[in-house]
């Protein structure tokens, strides 16, 4: 920390930064504990040897159950849903295709999309948005050239969540034309206006963890599903030569995770709203200009000097934000709600104190 600036500052700057009175609305890991069920394997755990490629049986096969017309080998067990995005990716990018290297996403965007999409040889393509939301006009336009199209509903870092006529016409695109569709769902769990809705095709990826429904980030445990054969077993062999087995610790407390009950979902899931109606109506009274999101525990206001805000907030008042500009979203600042209500209240005077002062 001691060499940062302003003309420096990216998401590394801030991640897991805590204490000396730092409140922190930049962190995209739940603050909430996970469940107790998934430690109560810890005093008995004996096997530390290297596990299946693929990922433990019987965790798969307790993934079926919310996935349509799946087997235990619809899934590969990943290192995060990062690794399953960026593994699929690279395994597309290799595929003889009369499509261009191009991978559709929205802009605003997760700030990794665009460097795991380079990364794999392959170049980002941007949707417009209308507040967030993808504009169908113009990703009409573009799929065709595509090779793949990444979606994020709930969305990182705006928070919204696509209408469901949006998700069925990709769906109905896509396969028409024969593009991938790689949907990011880490946040299928936290929608607060209707459930989730599962992007299905003969050439649709889900990505998914156990980091956000279970705030279990650290665990790093994470899996993707697909009814393409071909594309799950390119992604074991590459798995074979990269990572090897998922971590098996990881993976038995997440199988332990998939025996919770619904309820513990749907008790922090009334948590996480009320956090978002503080924040936003804080935001609101604070004067800046912002939608209501429908999902995940972010919102992205839009901000005069959004730079200078970022700095300031944290030099000047130890509140950590996050440029909006990392995420593809010029003039505006992300902010996580993934705190207590009282961080959040403390946060937001220290907010209005600073706008106050301009």
């Amino acid at each position: 920390m001691a060499s940062l600036n302003k003309e420096n500052l990216s998401p590394a700057a801030f991640i897991g930064v805590r204490g000396n009175d730092i409140i922190s609305f930049g962190s995209g890991e739940p603050d909430l504990p996970p469940p107790e069920e998934v430690y109560k394997i810890l005093p008995h755990y004996k096997d530390f040897k290297y596990g299946v490629i693929q990922g433990l049986d019987y965790l798969r096969d307790a993934l079926t159950q919310q996935y349509p017309d799946s087997s235990v080998d619809s899934f590969v067990i990943t290192n995060g849903a990062s690794e399953a995005l960026d593994m699929t990716l690279r395994v597309i990018s290799n595929y003889e295709m009369s499509q261009s290297k191009k991978v559709l996403m929205t802009k605003p965007y997760y700030y990794s999309y665009p460097r795991l999409v380079e990364f794999s040889g392959m170049k980002p393509v941007y949707i417009k948005t209308n507040l967030g939301q993808i504009d169908m006009d113009d990703f009409r336009e573009k799929v065709k050239d595509c090779r793949a199209v990444l979606i994020n509903s709930p969305s990182n870092p705006t928070g919204r969540v696509e209408a469901i006529s949006t998700l069925k016409e990709i769906e109905t695109l896509t396969s028409e034309y024969g593009v991938y569709v790689l949907s990011d769902e880490v946040y299928k769990d936290l929608i607060y206006v209707r459930d989730n809705y599962l992007i299905q095709g003969p050439h649709v990826v889900t990505i998914n963890s156990f980091s956000k429904t279970y705030a279990m980030c650290g665990f790093r445990v994470g899996y993707l599903w697909s009814l393409d054969k071909k594309l799950v077993q390119d992604i074991i062999a590459m798995k074979t030569h990269t990572s090897m087995n998922t971590n098996i610790l990881g993976q038995e407390m997440a199988f332990e995770a998939t025996k919770v009950p619904r309820k513990f979902i749907d008790d922090q899931l009334i948590i996480w709203k009320e956090r978002r109606d503080l924040l936003y109506v804080g935001l609101k009274d604070a004067g800046l200009e912002l939608w209501n999101p429908e999902g995940a525990f972010y919102m992205l206001p839009k901000i005069d000097n959004a730079a200078d805000f970022v700095w300031d907030m944290f030099t000047k008042f130890k509140v950590i934000t996050y440029l909006g500009d990392w995420f593809g979203a010029e003039g505006h600042v992300r902010f996580s709600y993934a705190l207590d209500t009282v961080n959040i209240e403390d946060g937001l005077d220290r907010i209005g104190e600073y706008i106050r002062s301009k």
